[in-house]
């Protein structure tokens, strides 16, 4: 299985456009040692040809152009996309839909709850078929796993996770199983295994017992604190508030990737604010420490 990180910050990038926290300003001034970073995505394939994309960011025509196998060239319009998987409906994760749209039709695989969004708050669906019938809905059913046409050796078994609903939803405050998933991607060959969840508010027992037998964690790296956007004076919900479980403090990321020692674990979808983006910063040595790696922009791996 091959896994390329597409983008690997969590909304608005890094650094984002309009801030200048420490993060952001440091960087512009050369005073951070830090790499930009697009918005979170990534693209699977089993045979580094054909690919799945895991979420269509805002950002999405500049990562496809940094991935050279993402335009094969076999024909006057071609794609290496040869799927869509959404994990959520957050403009994030969705907006690259509509960048998109000059190869529709896509094969979209998404839970009913995305779908249902997708349909009403923000009507992505409804608005690509104007476009060569636009987007082709594939269920997700959350209690089964399942293949797609243009990686036949790589299964995919959702779990859903704990999250809020997109602000457009029409269930914001009313959450549904579904609105959040993960993703546990097994290569039927080789048996690696992936456990990819760019977003994760709540690990269980149950879950953990799912990342102790994954190969390779790709997982929510947004905040170092739960606290910290309200710290640094850049919004006022706490991480858990968003569905975000900190790196930090008492049962954080820390401390729940600690009892998993087995896996190659990645952080993924890293918020502008987070001190792990400056390389030279002691929470980037405490992950060093810890043998927990930080995902960038271009990163590959290989299961």
């Amino acid at each position: 299985m091959f896994v390329q990180i597409l983008g690997s910050a969590a909304g608005g990038g890094f650094p984002q456009w309009n801030c200048n926290c420490a993060n952001c300003a440091g960087f512009r001034d050369g005073s951070l040692r830090a790499q930009a970073r697009t918005q979170s995505s990534i693209a699977l394939s089993d045979d580094g040809v054909n690919w799945v994309l895991c979420n269509a960011s805002p950002d999405i025509r500049a990562q496809l152009q940094a991935f050279a196998p993402m335009q094969p060239g076999r024909a006057l319009r071609d794609t290496g996309i040869g799927a869509i998987i959404l994990m959520d409906s957050q403009i994030d994760h969705t907006t690259g839909l509509l960048s998109l749209r000059e190869g529709c039709p896509h094969q979209v695989w998404c839970t009913d709850m995305v779908h249902e969004d997708l349909s009403t708050g923000f009507p992505l669906f409804n608005m690509l078929t104007h476009w060569n019938g636009g987007l082709s809905w594939n269920r997700i059913e959350l209690d089964q796993s399942f293949t797609i046409a243009a990686c036949p050796n790589l299964r995919f078994t959702p779990l859903p996770l704990r999250s809020a609903a997109p602000p457009y939803s029409p269930h914001r405050f009313d959450p549904h199983p579904g609105d959040n998933i993960g993703l546990i991607v097994e290569d039927l060959r080789t048996g690696g295994k992936l456990f990819y969840a760019p977003g994760l508010g709540k690990v269980d027992e149950s879950l953990l017992a799912i990342m102790a037998g994954s190969d390779c964690l790709l997982v929510d790296g947004t905040m170092w604190d739960d606290d910290e956007m309200q710290r640094r004076g850049v919004g006022t919900r706490t991480g858990r508030e968003m569905g975000h479980l900190a790196q930090n403090g008492p049962g954080g990321m820390l401390e729940v990737l600690e009892q998993v020692p087995g896996p190659r674990k990645v952080l993924i979808h890293i918020n502008n604010t987070n001190p792990i983006l400056d390389e030279d910063s002691p929470e980037r040595a405490e992950l060093v420490r810890r043998k927990i790696e930080v995902s960038y922009d271009g990163m590959s791996i290989e299961l």
